[in-house]
């Protein structure tokens, strides 16, 4: 599925200059970490599957496959990510770890909403609660709250560095996304903590704006995943996901209207906080 949409010969070339950066920013972690010390992230959504296909590229460079990508399982997915997800992990080969905090799913018998008793959750997800100041007996059951977010994506998040001893972890974020993310560095070493591995944060996509991400995948045929041609900007959980248009999103106005406007508010006011605790 390509994006039907003309570029022109000048915006090729500045969408390949944006791409050359980003590759530097990959070929640095490469040889900061062993191939084998490198992970992504991936989530499916436009930003991170961008990334995957920079990431690629420097990997055929280097005649190595990519290193291991997690995507996470919150329990809450639009169908057509996972569609798209699978697709893609077929034709590139991509070695996926999907990551879900099966302790939590199965505390709220793998239902939204259902209240969650913390005294049935394990020792580590009731020490991950503390962390984060929860003191309350139980909780509902939703990807998109604070406690659901740490749960279903922080602790998932810094398990996989655990499990595959991961020191640069490839992220696919930008600038322009969000104001809690106008001061992040390409590289971004985290000292080990309480439940938190020691790993360096890797993004090498921060440098494009939202249109320059577009553009991007209509000048080199990208992927995506058929979500965005209906109309939304920004993924996140099924449930608390909307969009605010019909058309295509490289086609909304995406310089004076909120890229993230059809996410869920309260979660992206408390960004700041939550990326505190370790959030992507």
């Amino acid at each position: 599925m390509a994006i039907d949409k003309e570029i022109s010969e000048k915006r090729e070339r500045q969408c390949s200059k944006l791409i050359e950066l980003s590759k530097d920013v990959v070929r640095e972690a490469f040889e900061k970490f062993g191939h084998e010390e490198v992970g992504i992230t991936w989530t499916g959504g436009k930003d991170s599957t961008l990334t995957l296909w920079i990431t690629r590229q420097v990997c055929e460079e280097k005649g190595v496959p990519l290193p291991k990508a997690m995507i996470i399982g919150e329990g809450d997915e639009f169908q057509e990510i996972e569609e798209f997800v699978e697709t893609i992990k077929k034709e590139w080969d991509v070695p996926l770890e999907v990551c879900r905090n099966e302790d939590v799913l199965k505390a709220a018998n793998h239902t939204l909403n259902a209240p969650v008793k913390v005294k049935d959750l394990s020792e580590r997800n009731r020490a991950e609660l503390k962390r984060i100041g929860f003191d309350g007996e139980e909780f509902p059951f939703e990807a998109e709250s604070q406690v659901g977010n740490h749960l279903m994506k922080t602790v998932v998040f810094n398990q996989f560095l655990e499990r595959n001893s991961i020191k640069g972890i490839i992220q696919g974020l930008r600038w322009d996304e969000h104001p809690a993310r106008f001061n992040d560095e390409y590289f971004e070493h985290k000292e080990m903590a309480h439940l938190v591995p020691e790993h360096t944060r890797i993004r090498p996509i921060l440098h494009f704006t939202e249109k320059d991400l577009w553009d991007t995948y209509a000048a080199f045929n990208i992927p995506y995943c058929v979500l965005y041609e209906q109309g939304y900007r920004s993924l996140g959980a099924k449930t608390t996901t909307v969009k605010d248009s019909d058309i295509p999103a490289w086609e909304q106005d995406l310089e004076n209207t909120e890229e993230r406007g059809g996410r869920r508010q309260d979660k992206e006011k408390a960004m700041e906080r939550m990326r505190q605790l370790g959030y992507m």
